[in-house]
């Protein structure tokens, strides 16, 4: 390989990683770490950022949308940091949604996909997960809850809630702390127990 064609090469993956486009399943954050390791530091670093609770609809293009970095909710810390790992949310669930529309909730009165919405509800990230092999049990045993897994609870008020399970743990070294958006931005705070879980998930990829 030239010189010349090693900087061509070299500038287009900056270009590509810049640009924020996809990446196969597999790539993404440091490479030789296993998924779950980069999905804990992807998510962790979500909480970095400073983010408004807002759920409003928008249209943010497909695939690969996303509304602004500064606004988001519970699904946006999950989307981001999957996406952060070389894994597109929005894309696979508007597939499967697509081809399995009747699989799908529709307590939002929706009668066809709808690319800008369907990824950032939790009750379709469920079905998703559900129907791609990557529900759990549900088990009041917290070290049946390992790093990068989802879990889902409603909240009070009829409202559901999906964080990221992380390494850290609480004070009493019981329970893994989640990495979550419950209002007040991304944030790492120990509510595994706090509200009743709806869903325990492990979702490493399609077909994985």
């Amino acid at each position: 390989m030239t010189g010349i064609h090693y900087r061509i090469i070299t500038t287009c993956l900056a270009l590509v990683v810049a640009s924020g486009c996809r990446v196969a399943v597999g790539d993404g954050l440091a490479s030789g770490e296993s998924l779950p390791v980069r999905l804990v530091s992807a998510a962790i670093e979500r909480t970095e950022h400073d983010v408004t609770y807002d759920g409003s609809y928008r249209a943010i293009g497909y695939p690969g949308g996303d509304v602004p970095e500064t606004l988001g909710v519970c699904t946006d810390v999950v989307i981001r940091s999957y996406r952060s790992v070389g894994i597109d949310l929005q894309e696979l669930v508007h597939i499967d949604m697509t081809d399995n529309f009747d699989a799908y909730p529709t307590i939002w009165g929706n009668k066809k996909p709808d690319s800008n919405i369907d990824h950032r509800r939790v009750p379709n990230l469920q079905t998703y997960f559900e129907r791609h092999g990557a529900a759990r049990a549900v088990s009041s045993n917290p070290v049946d809850y390992t790093d990068g897994d989802l879990v889902t609870w409603m909240l009070p008020g009829n409202l559901p809630h999906i964080g990221i399970v992380i390494g850290r743990r609480s004070g009493d070294s019981e329970r893994p702390f989640i990495a979550h958006n419950i209002g007040n931005g991304p944030e790492i705070s120990d509510i595994l127990f706090r509200y009743p879980i709806t869903g325990h998930y492990r979702f490493r990829g399609p077909g994985e």
